[in-house]
């Protein structure tokens, strides 16, 4: 266990007081553009990085480092730390940081300043995990994103705000079952894996804050492509309370050609999308493209 100064802050990371006070050094206030809330109680960080159970092997890339809280939690457990930070007064900061707080691990640091939604290539050693406390305005794109782009990550835990992480977990017929929960499943076993409260941010936000794992796994076995199973989900999640017969009418061509697809699938046209899980859509899309129907 970290030893605690004076200050009741865990040594080696940072604390309440100590987080104003780089952001006054910096004049940072958080935006909610970014959807920047720093998190200022570093028990949270450890616990991040204990349910992350990332360790020495791992090469992990974090999201919205922020001023550091989260990477100075993880810098000592694992190879590397790539950092992806689009503010760019943060940005510059977080090295300087790493190096008067560990100093013994500040080579361990790689900082990327860009927008993580348009983030594609990253330093070798390619990232094999995704930690971090992420915007909450951009969770899902990012999750999903880094998952498509970079396949060397078999695992992610990031904090999110919690309806979006019962979303992302939410399986077959859930009241908050949809697209996230599918797309997610796609790429990963998917569990929420805690609850955050709201005192540990800086700003406290108006909401409370889930911690999601995602596992990586081979995606469903179809002749479809990742984006025609998409396209499926998205058709069927349009008109949510519709059935399939109808919410596929335009996907497929025509409401009896998407209830030819269905049956080829196995599906009953009657159903509705949220009662199916990913591989009944790689089914379905898997059918389309064998009936050959239009795009």
């Amino acid at each position: 266990m970290a030893d605690n100064d004076e200050h009741g802050t865990v040594a080696g990371l940072l604390g309440a007081a100590q987080i104003r006070e780089i952001a006054a050094r910096l004049d940072v206030r958080p935006t909610k553009q970014w959807g920047q809330n720093f998190v200022v109680d570093a028990n949270t960080v450890r616990r991040i990085v204990r349910v992350a159970g990332v360790g020495p092997q791992d090469v992990v890339v974090e999201v919205g480092p922020g001023l550091g809280s989260l990477t100075l939690a993880l810098l000592p457990e694992v190879s590397r730390v790539v950092a992806v930070e689009v503010d760019p007064t943060l940005a510059a900061a977080l090295p300087q940081t790493v190096a008067s707080l560990a100093p013994q691990h500040a080579d361990r640091l790689s900082l990327v300043h860009a927008d993580a939604l348009t983030v594609r290539e990253l330093p070798d050693p390619q990232p094999t995990a995704l930690v971090a406390n992420l915007p909450y305005n951009i969770s899902v794109p990012v999750v999903l994103g880094f998952l498509q782009h970079f396949p060397t990550i078999r695992r992610v835990l990031v904090m999110v705000q919690l309806e979006v992480a019962e979303r992302l977990a939410a399986g077959p017929g859930s009241k908050v079952y949809g697209v996230p929960s599918l797309k997610a499943a796609w790429y990963a076993d998917v569990r929420l894996a805690g609850h955050v409260g709201r005192n540990v941010f800086w700003p406290v936000p108006n909401v409370d804050s889930g911690l999601v794992s995602l596992v990586r796994r081979d995606p469903p076995v179809t002749d479809a492509s990742r984006e025609d199973v998409f396209a499926c989900i998205d058709a069927a999640f349009a008109q949510r309370r519709k059935t399939l017969r109808a919410a596929l009418a335009g996907w497929a061509g025509s409401a009896p050609r998407a209830e030819e697809v269905l049956v080829a699938a196995g599906i009953d046209p009657r159903t509705r999308g949220e009662q199916l899980d990913i591989d009944a859509f790689a089914r379905i899309a898997s059918a389309r493209l064998a009936l050959g129907c239009p795009s």
